[in-house]
């Protein structure tokens, strides 16, 4: 019979788990408030509520961060990226060798920034061989999360299992013992991506006109009738004809903060009307440009003191925990901040309905931003967003590579033959990288993702009275109920399965601790070892391919790869049913029970 504790416990578990889905409400934010609310209910200790931001977890998470953004700025994997970028591949051979890359960089650094530093290479590539990007984005997208599976530092579900092991059973998972169940998971992945999943991405009529186009091919701006433009005393169907040659559509027309519809769009055009387009940033500039219009606050803004080199218009595509996601242009201040103009965002396809400098900004959200040339670079980075195109994020000094590489290699090497612990190891790569000047000083916290890190340090107390007030055990009797007979193989397989499910809906970190206190509970039921149960836990929590919002690489190349939510199952579904059919047996193989 359930308890109160446990009863309030799943209550307050089930109301996160509702807030998560729904997306509204930052998930660190919804995370701090269950924690809160918990330790007011009495379920976890005063003395204990923020012990997990000194977890070491949580700790090796930051550093994991800091140290993937040294690898960045060296230029190591810039170099090894490059080549990547001639797009005279085929589908098959490029997704094979641009996501065998992505799965190797993932499984020594943040599987988001192995992401991010390919995506831009991947989407040149896709112009010049004049293909769609959303042929290929997925299925790198799909790689880097994949690669993550092989070794203790590749995805934060695995740092969270190695120390849940610690706690519960005295040693930790060490650093490559993940390697032999997620090497063969991670690589029948991939040859199914690169073989057959991509044939499932599906393509839409507008991929054929946008073969290789920018990031979301169609943008959606604001131009304004200026004075002297060729629009005055014109009808918006009279301009149509212009649109078209540029492969453009005016939506509607917006005069003194008023939208123009139907009849009304015969009034002749004048000076400060707005006109809603959508097209590709070529188009839109061509239209512009013939029509002699302006971008919306783009004299009277940032653009009176642009700088030495004039102009310049670039796409930038923004990511989760970005300084302007969930924020607009305009309570950013972007204009006098930056001296930057919002000029279009491409979203999925979907139509926005109010100005673009008072729309918030989401992830996966593909920018067209004006911007003075110098600054260009500078902005984005500021902005926490990716560019797409030849501009790197940052500039890159390749004379740090050395130190770069050699300081992490001589980490995992020590970590691995047991001189020291992982967290200690990554401490002095951190203050290696300080003292060769790889990071700068002032950027040492600017790459860590402060939000994952609340939410970890958040969700470990919770976690632990997850465990200790019986409620992990009340679903592992439920589980093992539903076996009852069979062969323990099946209960870890319905497990898997469960976990899988709920990490597509959730925060991989949050299944992780959620579902580890399960995993061992079950064993110690079936009377065999917790180790399989728990590789299990670590391999279904980071095989999130079944939706946008599943895991952060999912919705990093949703704008740019122009996906719909019901996209990401039809590659996603066979590739998790193929996960678990390999990784089943070989869990089974290196992790008797």
């Amino acid at each position: 019979m359930m308890t109160t504790d446990q009863g309030l416990l799943f209550g307050l578990l089930a109301v996160m788990l509702a807030l998560f889905v729904w997306g509204r409400i930052r998930y660190d934010v919804v995370a701090l408030g269950t924690l809160v609310v918990a330790t007011f209910a009495g379920l976890v200790p005063a003395d204990a509520a923020f012990a997990g931001f000194g977890n070491t977890a949580v700790i090796t998470v930051a550093l994991v961060l800091t140290i993937s953004a040294g690898l960045t700025r060296s230029g190591a994997v810039a170099v090894l990226g490059k080549q990547l970028a001639d797009g005279t591949d085929r589908v098959t051979r490029h997704i094979a060798l641009v996501g065998g890359i992505g799965a190797v960089l993932s499984a020594f650094m943040n599987n988001v920034a192995a992401l991010a530093l390919l995506m831009p290479l991947d989407m040149q590539a896709a112009r010049r061989a004049r293909r769609p990007a959303g042929l290929t984005l997925m299925p790198l997208a799909f790689a880097t999360i994949l690669g993550g599976l092989v070794t203790l530092i590749g995805t934060p579900p695995n740092i969270l299992i190695a120390e849940f092991r610690g706690r519960e059973m005295g040693t930790p998972f060490r650093m490559f013992d993940f390697a032999p169940v997620g090497l063969l998971a991670a690589a029948a992945g991939l040859a199914f991506v690169a073989l057959v999943g991509w044939r499932l991405v599906p393509r839409r009529d507008d991929d054929a006109r946008g073969a290789g186009a920018s990031a979301g091919d169609a943008f959606l701006a604001e131009l304004v009738v200026s004075p002297g433009s060729g629009a005055i005393g014109r009808t918006v169907p009279e301009i149509e004809a212009e649109g078209d040659r540029a492969g453009l559509s005016i939506l509607r027309l917006v005069r003194d903060e008023r939208r123009i519809n139907g009849a009304a769009l015969a009034t002749k055009l004048r000076e400060g009307d707005v006109l809603m387009v959508e097209a590709t940033s070529d188009g839109i500039e061509e239209f512009r440009v013939s029509m002699k219009l302006d971008f919306v606050g783009g004299k009277a803004a940032a653009m009176a003191e642009a700088g030495s080199r004039g102009l310049v218009v670039t796409e930038a595509i923004v990511t989760e925990g970005a300084r302007i996601a969930g924020r607009s242009a305009q309570a950013l201040g972007l204009g006098w901040r930056r001296r930057t103009i919002l000029v279009g965002i491409s979203r999925h396809g979907r139509r926005i309905s109010r100005a673009l400098r008072r729309e918030r900004i989401r992830p996966g959200d593909v920018l067209l931003l004006l911007t003075p040339e110098e600054e260009a670079a500078e902005v984005i980075d500021w902005l926490g967003c990716l560019p797409v195109g030849d501009r790197s994020l940052s500039v890159t000094d390749t004379s740090r590579i050395l130190p770069a590489v050699g300081l992490f290699a001589a980490a995992i090497l020590a970590a691995t033959l047991g001189l020291t612990s992982l967290p200690v190891a990554f401490g002095a790569v951190v203050l290696g990288y300080l003292a060769f000047r790889v990071l700068p000083l002032a950027e040492l916290y600017a790459h860590i993702h402060w939000p994952v890190i609340v939410l970890l340090g958040a969700l470990i107390p919770i976690g632990i009275a997850f465990e200790t007030t019986g409620g992990a055990g009340l679903i592992a009797s439920s589980l093992v109920a539903a076996t009852d007979g069979m062969p323990p193989w099946v209960a870890l397989t319905l497990l898997m399965v469960v976990t899988m499910t709920l990490s597509d809906l959730l925060n991989n970190a949050a299944t992780a601790v959620l579902a580890a206190p399960v995993a061992v509970d079950v064993a110690n039921r079936l009377g065999t070892s917790a180790d399989p149960f728990l590789m299990a836990v670590a391999v279904a929590a980071s095989c999130a391919f079944l939706t946008p919002i599943g895991h952060q690489n999912n919705t990093l190349v949703m704008g740019a790869g122009k996906y719909r939510f019901g996209d990401y199952w039809r590659m996603g579904l066979p590739l998790e049913a193929l996960i678990v059919a390999v990784s089943i047996p070989a869990i089974l193989y290196f992790w008797p029970m």
